[in-house]
């Protein structure tokens, strides 16, 4: 698992085993939506290879691309925190091969090993970090480029 995502290489290895115990390889087409905006968070996955698209719905304009996301990177944090929907829309750009953990697989073993539900809530603590700010610099720049930004 070298050069995979802070997800895998942050946990212990019998953590780790216990965690892709319950993973399941999953591939989707460009183009295909993994997800849409406020539909209930059910999975999350770790990209292996290819590129998924987060997108936000902006009032008054089409769906913004607010970050890309490549291999090593773990797509979805919703499933984690009650209600468990998602935040974000999500498309593949081009082909993604990734791994597919189901979340209720995911909190019921978290549960059970409290150490490795620690983890896991400290990493999708730093995702949401990152896509927070990824989403905040992409609307900043949205809407500074058409001037409704006031000085």
């Amino acid at each position: 698992m070298t050069g995979w995502s802070p997800l895998l290489r942050s946990l212990p290895p019998e953590r780790r085993r216990r965690l892709f115990a319950l993973a399941r390889p999953q591939s989707f087409p460009a183009q295909t939506r993994l997800f849409e905006e406020g539909e209930t968070a059910d999975r999350f996955w770790l990209i292996r290879s290819g590129a998924v698209a987060l997108d936000v719905y902006v009032p008054g304009r089409r769906t913004q691309v607010v970050e890309t996301l490549g291999p090593h990177q773990q797509v979805g944090w919703s499933w984690i925190f009650p209600p468990y929907r998602w935040h974000l829309g999500a498309t593949a750009v081009e082909t993604v091969r990734a791994w597919e953990f189901d979340a209720a697989q995911v909190r019921a073993l978290c549960a059970t090993d409290t150490g490795l539900g620690y983890e896991l809530m400290r990493l999708s603590a730093a995702v949401i970090a990152d896509r927070l700010q990824a989403t905040r610099l992409r609307l900043l720049d949205l809407y500074a480029s058409d001037g409704s930004v006031p000085s």
